[in-house]
């Protein structure tokens, strides 16, 4: 049996479940950091600290404004908190956020950011800039469990869940490094674009804003669930980041037991990471696939509660050469998503190479070729165009550079688990 203080993950396949600890690293000076908190838990916070519910309550509204609508990490900025409350507040809490250990720009624009934890973790996030939208993807877990063959993140060895801190940190770093919190006085952000309101957003000069978020960095977000849900509860908030649920995407290898509450607990758009249309290749290509199949995995999607024409899920689809870039695979892909009547688009994804892999990115002309049946079939299939790619910020390249495992490495270790399991 194991302590609740101990709490265990269940992990699929060849890796043992690791010991997952909740609570989050307690500072050395001994103040509490409020970063990922929700209003009831800065309440609880300043309760515990000593104030009564009443000014308590008050406070944590106060707060939960400086935090995260206006992105104030020094308690002294905040105006509306009395001078002696300001140094009682800096005494007992910190608004953190995450350690930078590397910046790197792509020459398309794409930025990536090395975060390290204050146990000593690395993680990465990764911001993409379009001309009428600015992404930012978001990792949930220190590694990842799933071992997904194509996927340089799989690679690495599941350290341990992100926090709902170290998760809302990513997007409080990125409005920081783009200047994008408001200016001016405490009053109402709700401006028109017409209006010349000195509280309007204040956006950076070159006009990238952050629009959109999806989980799709490092881990497998179902996997570290509550965290993840507490922290988009945090972005979603009207009073505080004020993220669009519409504007914000969950991308799942296919944890089916989870889809159905991500829907009902947290209800942005879902991404399903599909990758291939047999049950043979899928194996292979995301090892999840042996616990639940892909017609299973399909069935969930239909049960989708918040997938509708307005809202399609995603699938996305990874192209690598000879693997799963067949006209075969093309029409199966519209058969399967027709059979279950699915509201959805496919993301087609030119694999991305890295050191150690052995596939290849299909060719251009056998891309065009899969996303032209595809769209015969009348499914939306867009070919992502790859970013970030010089910097290894692409989709499948994300791992911290602390981690140098090899693949072989892994199969290895992963035969020796299996023998040892007879």
């Amino acid at each position: 049996m194991h302590s609740a203080a101990n709490p265990i993950m269940p992990i699929p396949g060849l890796i043992d479940p690791v010991p997952v600890p909740r609570a989050v690293t307690p500072r050395e000076d001994g103040r509490t950091d409020l970063l990922g908190l929700s209003r009831p838990q800065i309440k609880g916070a300043l309760e515990e600290a000593g104030l009564d519910a009443k000014a308590a309550k008050l406070r944590s509204k106060q707060l939960f404004h400086w935090l995260y609508h206006r992105g104030e990490t020094d308690f002294e900025a905040m105006t509306d908190l009395a001078k002696p409350m300001r140094g009682w507040m800096a005494e007992r809490f910190v608004v953190g956020r995450p350690q930078v250990v590397e910046a790197q720009v792509s020459v398309d624009g794409t930025r990536k950011w090395l975060l390290r934890s204050d146990d000593g973790q690395d993680y990465e996030m990764v911001f993409i800039p379009d001309a009428d939208r600015g992404t930012l993807c978001v990792s949930s877990q220190v590694g990842c469990t799933l071992n997904c063959r194509f996927c340089h993140t799989g690679t690495m060895r599941l350290v341990r869940n992100l926090t709902p801190g170290e998760i809302v940190g990513q997007v409080m770093l990125a409005r920081d490094a783009l200047g994008e919190w408001p200016k001016g006085n405490m009053g109402s952000v709700a401006v028109t674009p017409d209006d010349e309101d000195e509280d309007a957003p204040q956006y950076s000069p070159d006009g990238r804003m952050l629009t959109n978020i999806v989980m799709m960095g490092m881990g497998e977000p179902l996997y570290n669930f509550e965290h993840v849900r507490d922290a988009l509860k945090v972005v979603m908030d009207g009073d505080g980041l004020a993220l669009s649920r519409r504007r914000i995407t969950l991308s799942t290898s296919g944890v089916i037991p989870m889809m159905a509450r991500a829907s009902e607990e947290i209800g942005v758009n879902l991404a399903v990471s599909l990758h291939a249309v047999t049950k043979e290749v899928r194996d292979e290509l995301v090892p999840l696939n042996k616990k639940y199949g892909i017609e299973e995995l399909l069935q969930a999607c239909a049960d989708y509660p918040k997938a509708s024409n307005a809202r399609r899920i995603t699938f996305e689809y990874v192209m690598i050469r000879d693997k799963n870039d067949s006209d075969d695979d093309a029409r199966e892909l519209v058969r399967l998503i027709r059979k279950y009547k699915l509201p959805a688009k496919v993301n087609l994804i030119p694999f991305n190479p890295w050191p150690g892999t052995d596939y290849e990115c299909s060719t251009p002309e056998r891309v065009r070729a899969f996303s032209s049946i595809v769209f015969e079939g009348g499914i939306s299939a867009p070919v992502r165009t790859p970013r970030g790619r010089d910097i290894m910020a692409a989709c499948g390249q994300l791992k911290s550079a602390s981690e140098k495992k090899s693949r072989a490495e892994l199969d290895r270790l992963a035969a020796e688990k299996q023998a040892a399991l007879g």
